[in-house]
């Protein structure tokens, strides 16, 4: 068995707007650069820390396991599968700018009624799936920090729990910024252990 803690990256420069950033890359904020931070401190401290590193190669989710891997002496490895979702004509703009009818089919079902041009989310979520997969199987009966997205995470966890691909925005409202979310991967089993762990104490026992 291989437990994963998979992280979102730090608050960016269009959190605030709420804007799709999907493949475009975007600045951490200075909160973002001290909840990267507090992440690190927060791995640090833990009796049993991570002894891997996987990212994306988004510069947003790089920045934020910089200070982990510096904290916990790791080498990051950079993962193509673990990018973001493109949004397609969503990319740096607000649900609400968009056109009503397109905002529509999406807040009714965002796989079926995906943004036009973006990634389909099933494409999406089996990279996901299949990045986690391959990650846990290398690094069986270890732990390790993986630091990615809030859609591409959201849609994998779905996928490998079980739950229906289309639920995903409210199963998982959100992820929040540098908070752990833990699981224990076993071929194919999945089980969730949990779900947006601030990282300012003690993981509970």
């Amino acid at each position: 068995m291989s437990t994963l803690l998979l992280v979102r990256h730090g608050e960016t420069e269009w959190h605030a707007g709420n804007r799709y950033a999907g493949t475009s890359e975007v600045a951490l904020t200075a909160r973002g650069l001290h909840q990267a931070g507090q992440l690190a401190e927060f791995l640090a401290a833990q009796p049993d820390p991570p002894v891997a590193l996987y990212c994306s190669p988004m510069g947003r989710a790089r920045r934020t396991a910089e200070p982990s891997a510096q904290a916990l002496g790791l080498s990051i490895q950079t993962v193509e599968q673990l990018r973001e979702v493109h949004f397609g004509i969503a990319e740096g703009k607000r649900l609400g700018e968009l056109p009503p009818e397109i905002a529509d089919r999406f807040r009714a079902d965002p796989v079926a009624g995906a943004f036009p041009d973006a990634e389909p989310p099933e494409l999406a979520a089996r990279r996901g799936v299949r990045a986690l997969r391959e990650i846990a199987e290398r690094e069986q009966d270890r732990r390790v920090l993986v630091v990615a997205h809030n859609t591409l995470l959201r849609l994998t966890l779905c996928e490998l729990l079980g739950i229906p691909l289309h639920t995903y925005r409210s199963v998982f409202p959100r992820l929040e910024n540098a908070a752990v979310t833990e699981i224990h991967v076993r071929g194919n089993r999945t089980a969730l252990h949990r779900f947006n762990q601030p990282a300012l104490g003690r993981l509970p026992a």
